[in-house]
């Protein structure tokens, strides 16, 4: 039923008046090519030089969230029209290297680039219970010239997860670059985590101040249900976290001002109804001049 609505709907447009023809699907990451069974988990951002850097998690085997997983990119220097071949930015010899969350500085340039490891043997219901051999880990990436190379990864755990808590996850999306106020040039990644015993699921946000050197703990959300998440900065210096959750009601949550510098982006929170569970990727359109 589901292939017949489709292949409808898909004639009544092809029958519309000044319809455009139908064009084979260009395929950015496309499952069973470039040595990997699957991709999974894109992240896009346009660097200083206009270069848009597009990254995945490259799935070896299957498309399980788990085993030997890369982290995988594609540069385009002109607006997305062409690609270059696949380069591969982390592989910790089979494990998993995944959640790629891109920000760029643009006081510098430089490209910084979060992620979640685990072994690949670890699946996450193993890690939440605590009996898996190892954690979720969170590491940084950077590069200096628009992409083309990168940094060894450097382990920031201790900097941005609580021993309390379980399971870890960046972005999935890309962070922002704060334009203005008080904290004007912050690095702001959204994860999420889980925490041990209560297995209470969170979204909250982590930051760095000088660049992505040295990193810090952000807001977390008042009450669970929620994980994955991208921010947006307001007009009014106000951040949008848009998260996906669990509950019959669908919530976006967005930060206040904070109150001290410990506060970093979500001092409170207050909801707002929307009507979906996954967490969309937000675009900020900023108005000439």
């Amino acid at each position: 039923m589901k292939e017949k609505l489709v292949a409808l709907v898909l004639a009544i447009a092809a029958a519309l008046p000044g319809a455009i023809p139908a064009q084979p699907l260009n395929h950015l990451f496309q499952s069973g090519a470039e040595d990997y069974a699957c991709f999974r988990i894109p992240a896009i951002v346009a660097t200083n030089q206009g270069t848009l850097l597009a990254f995945a998690e490259g799935r070896k085997n299957n498309c399980g969230d788990s085993g030997d997983i890369d982290l995988v990119l594609k540069r385009s220097s002109d607006g997305g029209k062409s690609w270059s071949p696949l380069s591969v930015v982390w592989d910790d010899n089979g494990n998993t290297c995944g959640n790629p969350a891109p920000v760029v500085d643009r006081r510098t340039g430089k490209i910084v680039l979060l992620s979640t490891w685990n072994l690949d043997t670890d699946r996450e219901p193993q890690i939440i219970d605590g009996a898996s051999r190892d954690t979720r880990r969170v590491f940084v990436m950077h590069s200096s010239d628009d992409g083309k190379t990168w940094s060894a990864a450097r382990e920031i755990t201790p900097q941005v997860k609580q021993p309390n808590w379980t399971w870890y996850a960046t972005g999935p999306v890309n962070g922002i670059q704060l334009r203005k106020g008080k904290y004007k040039n912050r690095l702001i990644i959204p994860c999420d985590h889980i925490e041990a015993g209560t297995k209470k699921y969170f979204s909250h946000t982590i930051h760095s101040d000088d660049g992505g050197t040295t990193w810090a703990l952000g807001g977390t959300t008042p009450s669970d249900q929620v994980n994955e998440s991208t921010v947006a900065e307001l007009p009014g210096g106000k951040l949008l976290l848009n998260m996906r959750n669990y509950t019959s009601v669908r919530i976006r949550q967005t930060s206040l001002e904070p109150r001290r510098r410990s506060d970093v982006v979500a001092a409170a929170w207050r909801y707002r109804v929307d009507r979906t569970g996954l967490p969309g990727q937000l675009v900020a359109v900023r108005r000439p001049g």
